[in-house]
């Protein structure tokens, strides 16, 4: 006997279809590729890569709609900048250019609106990066949530450096910078007011100075992916279907930490699919991997990073993991959305 598969509405938007799993990959496959097609589109990476006078340029856009404004570890000010920021560095380049517009509900609190652009400038100037034109819209009270942000990131690759979530190679090393889950179970216990032996607080961070010391220390470097809506889980499956690869992790591996754990099993979730926002994967040569793991663990972002698997030729598109009992399992991407509005 075969459990059926739920029948997904597909004459309407739902919540998943922001999750980052299976329906966030439909609704770009059938609705947007389609209309918007071109060879820069096509690549699905983190940002567009283009080539102007002979320099290259990363583009990348984001919308954030995070639920509560504020919670431990951030705020939807500089949860921008780093989601922006890390999707530009995901393709090698220096973050060097912001746009940002709010979308903002009427009867917003000034105090309110001057706190998340306080976070949110401060954010740009640790980053390094200048916020260099915008747009307000304001909307009518219960049309919106407070506060709605969209940015656009501009920066510079490198000459040389080439990533992309299609260039994983049978026999790369499988690297992740660090724990996963602490941002999208601290919007959850904020949002929910669950309350926890220890506070559970967001990775929020700008992931680019750890991506240059990495390509710094060892250019072979084919692939780097930020796992943020549906977890790690989602972006290995996304890197296996893009490249064409399998991929083989050990859950032995993974760091969890022990409030993330703790707080997974007491909800029934499982921290792979969980979001992050200030880690991420990278797919490596494995003559480079010994050399990139210690570049990372020099780095106060990267000092927990650990190698969690291999590429393989093996299955094409799959994604395993050997579990603590030793048999190993399929890791599909997300069906639905665990956490909406997380980002």
């Amino acid at each position: 006997m075969m459990c059926p598969t739920p029948l997904v509405a597909r004459d309407k938007i739902l919540l998943g279809h922001g999750s980052g799993g299976k329906l966030s990959a439909d609704l770009i496959e059938s609705i947007f590729l389609p209309a918007f097609h071109n060879p820069v589109l096509a690549r699905l990476d983190d940002q567009g890569v283009v080539t102007i006078n002979g320099a290259k340029l990363a583009v990348t856009t984001d919308s954030f709609v995070v639920k509560p404004l504020f919670f431990r570890g951030g705020d939807i000010g500089s949860l921008a900048v780093h989601g922006t920021v890390n999707d530009l560095a995901m393709g090698g380049a220096q973050p060097l250019f912001l746009t940002v517009a709010f979308i903002l509900e009427e009867g917003l609190p000034m105090d309110t609106l001057r706190r998340v652009v306080d976070s949110l400038a401060g954010a740009a100037r640790a980053a390094g990066v200048q916020i260099i034109t915008g747009d307000t819209k304001v909307v009518e009270k219960g049309s919106g949530d407070g506060i709605f942000i969209n940015t656009t990131g501009i920066g510079l690759v490198p000459e040389g450096v080439e990533l992309s979530a299609s260039a994983a190679r049978p026999g790369d090393c499988v690297i992740l910078s660090g724990s996963i889950g602490e941002h999208g179970m601290a919007i959850l216990s904020e949002r929910e007011g669950l309350e926890f032996e220890t506070a559970l607080e967001s990775d929020s961070a700008a992931l680019d100075t750890l991506v240059a010391t990495m390509l710094a220390a060892d250019g072979r470097i084919h692939t780097l992916r930020d796992p943020t809506r549906g977890g790690v889980s989602s972006s290995l499956n996304e890197i296996a279907r893009q490249s064409g690869v399998g991929i083989e992790i050990e859950e032995s591996a993974i760091p969890v930490r022990d409030p993330v754990r703790g707080a997974c099993e007491l909800l029934g979730l499982d921290p792979l699919y969980v979001a992050n926002e200030g880690k991420l994967i990278a797919m490596v040569d494995a003559a480079a991997a010994d050399a990139v793991l210690a570049a990372m663990r020099s780095h106060p972002l990267g000092r927990d990073a650990c190698a969690i698997g291999s590429v393989t030729a093996a299955h094409p598109g799959l994604v395993t993991m050997r579990t603590l009992l030793g048999p190993s399992r399929i890791v599909d991407m997300l069906a639905g959305d665990q956490l909406p509005r997380i980002c």
